[in-house]
């Protein structure tokens, strides 16, 4: 049930004469990502699921959406008012049109029906956009989840299937046309946990929907059925939304594979199941997203789920571990969407949310998330390049001691006198070489930092994951990655056998480091700045007036296929610019092109006859666009 392998599928294609799958190596000529939506900078707002879960209503979020004008969030860019699961009453079974609950949003009872439209016009009104909540299966999580709670769709078995499953044209055109919505977020829990054998089944009368997301076992998760019923909801935001003005959130808490392909269909997807106000459960979801700067870029962004800011372990009473909470999400291109009832926002939290400088950090154009610089489980360090050239660094202690920290010119990828200011404290400072910092327990240090490039005439590719699109990444098998964070169930405590990696996307392209979290090597020479993916891989990159590319490509060291050729190839617009061919144990082969006037480099990495069937590790080492 998984996605066919990339080698299988060919073959398919030649057994049976059919031109249906193209190659998808072969270069595209153009820049081939995810444009559709509203997002070219990380959605930010808030949502109503962490401060109310399903006790929402519209006094509630008119008054959150107040907030943020009256605090000034708004005028940062905290846009986006969301509604999340809770404001359904049923689905009309005349004609399948969804009712509003209208006890608890009176000002949606129109005559002779319900209509959010006079609530989107009131959040319109305050300059501020609206976001609704719905499910990709036939019942919501709510159903399945809090059978307690108030506001649970009501009626027969029908008139409770509030999903979209069956209803997406429909439903979407009366959402964002009709309704006025700007903005939607689909949960998955109707594609997972409502198969025949659930008590919620036999208890509330549901349908059962036999499951096809197994968040256990990737091998009994259908990857091309998620992936279709999504991609629906996408091609459904199109045609109702012809100004393109939307951001399509999905959220499958980064199962079937979704941290491969959700770039290619949403404008954010969650990369890991729920965060909760807990650090290690913070961390959990963070991991899931900060080695993945590849896979994002302007109008697609990796999400681990929204800010708990203001809750539990990130609560006013520990304003370190909520800055470190917010400083990761900004570095790493995260949505930035609050859940506090911000009516009672004291000040101390206000100023976390409306730090400028680290706001700027995330919602600067340039769209590059931040780079693992630095990894260990004690220690990391992410370094960003804004569009203006300069550096965001991150310096983050994850754990429960002071750390004595050096942050180094080659980690910035700079030279010379470097100066750096801290965004939290404000202060500045001036270092060449390497300075170093000790960092409190739990303690996030964010600088911006200013001074002359490595590359005084270009940019290293890992410097500008932004203007990245992997397009094949050569994973064939989906693997769920090992070096996300595993805590203590905050539902099962310690049940089972304990907490098992989940989310597939290892041996996925990696920035400075190889797919498998190794350092970047050829026959034995290290580079600390380039592309590491597998072979079977083509990578676009957006090429903003650079006139050479460069590169120093091979197999790398750690692969674990040491008996097949690797052919690489660099296209520009389409047309082959030059090529080499490498096995493991030989030197870099330098790779050289004239690009000027290109607008899309590709970079493939092609096995050629192969033989092994293990992973064949390859590194574009200092791979850079230069003038």
């Amino acid at each position: 049930m998984t996605r066919l392998p990339l080698a299988l599928a060919l073959a398919a294609v030649l057994l049976t004469g059919g031109s249906a799958l193209a190659d998808p190596l072969a270069p595209a000529g153009k820049w081939t990502a995810n444009t559709r939506g509203q997002a070219l900078t990380p959605p930010m707002g808030w949502n109503s699921w962490n401060a109310f879960h399903t006790e929402v209503d519209e006094e509630k979020v008119l008054g959150a959406a107040q907030a943020l004008v009256d605090s000034g969030l708004a005028k940062l860019g905290y846009t986006y008012v969301n509604i999340d699961d809770g404001w359904w009453l049923k689905r009309r079974t005349s004609d399948g049109r969804m009712q509003i609950r209208t006890q608890i949003f009176p000002s949606a009872k129109v005559k002779g029906d319900s209509s959010f439209k006079p609530f989107t016009d009131r959040i319109h009104a305050l300059g501020l956009k609206a976001g609704i909540y719905s499910d990709m299966g036939r019942n919501a999580c709510s159903q399945r989840f809090d059978p307690h709670s108030p506001n649970l769709p009501e009626g027969m078995t029908a008139e409770r299937e509030v999903g979209l499953y069956g209803h997406v044209d429909q439903d979407i055109d009366l959402y964002f046309r009709q309704w006025g919505f700007d903005y939607i977020k689909v949960d998955a829990c109707g594609l997972n946990y409502y198969g025949p054998e659930e008590p919620v089944i036999k208890a509330e009368g549901y349908r059962p929907f036999p499951p096809i997301i197994d968040q256990t076992a990737i091998n009994r998760t259908d990857i091309p059925q998620v992936r279709a019923l999504y991609q629906s909801v996408a091609d459904a935001l199109v045609k109702s939304n012809p100004d393109n003005d939307y951001v399509f959130s999905l959220c499958n808490w980064g199962a079937a594979d979704v941290r491969q392909w959700g770039h290619d269909v949403g404008n954010i997807w969650r990369t890991s199941q729920d965060i909760t106000p807990e650090w290690t459960r913070m961390l959990h979801t963070f991991d899931s997203a900060a080695t993945r700067a590849l896979y994002a870029h302007p109008g697609a962004w990796n999400d681990p789920d929204m800010l708990f800011v203001g809750h539990g372990d990130f609560d006013e009473n520990h304003l370190t571990e909520a800055r470190s909470h917010f400083s990761l999400w900004a570095i790493i291109n995260a949505p930035l969407i609050i859940g506090y009832d911000l009516r009672k926002a004291p000040k101390s939290l206000l100023d976390i949310w409306g730090n400028a400088d680290i706001v700027r950090l995330n919602q600067d154009t340039g769209g590059h998330q931040a780079v693992l610089e630095y990894m260990s489980d004690d220690v990391e360090i992410f370094v960003k390049t804004l569009s203006n050239g300069d550096k965001a660094v991150a310096i983050f202690n994850r754990g429960l001691a002071p750390a004595e920290v050096a942050l180094t010119a080659d980690h910035l990828k700079m030279t010379g006198t470097i100066s750096l200011t801290d965004l939290w404290s404000k202060a500045t400072q001036n270092f060449n070489g390497e300075t170093s910092f000790k960092v409190a327990p739990r303690e996030t240090l964010v600088f911006e930092a200013k001074g002359a490039r490595q590359l005084a005439d270009g940019m290293y590719l890992s410097e500008i994951p932004g203007n990245i699109h992997v397009a094949e990444d050569g994973v064939i098998v989906p693997e769920p990655d090992p070096i996300v964070h595993r805590m203590l169930s905050p539902w099962g405590s310690s049940h089972g056998g304990g907490s098992r990696a989940a989310y597939t996307g290892w041996g996925g392209a990696q920035a400075d480091s190889t797919p498998y979290d190794q350092n970047l090597q050829i026959d034995g020479h290290p580079f600390v700045s380039g592309i590491g993916i597998l072979a079977g891989s083509r990578v676009e990159v957006k090429n903003d007036g650079f006139t050479r590319f460069e590169a120093q490509a091979g197999v790398d060291d750690t692969t674990q296929d040491l008996k097949d050729t690797v052919v690489f190839q660099v296209y520009g617009d389409g047309k082959l610019l030059t090529e080499a061919r490498s096995l493991y144990g030989e030197p870099a082969k330098l790779l050289t092109a004239d690009i000027t006037g290109v607008k899309v480099v590709e970079l493939v990495a092609r096995a050629d006859g192969r033989k092994s069937d293990l992973p064949l590790i390859v590194t574009w080492g200092n791979a850079a666009l230069r003038k």
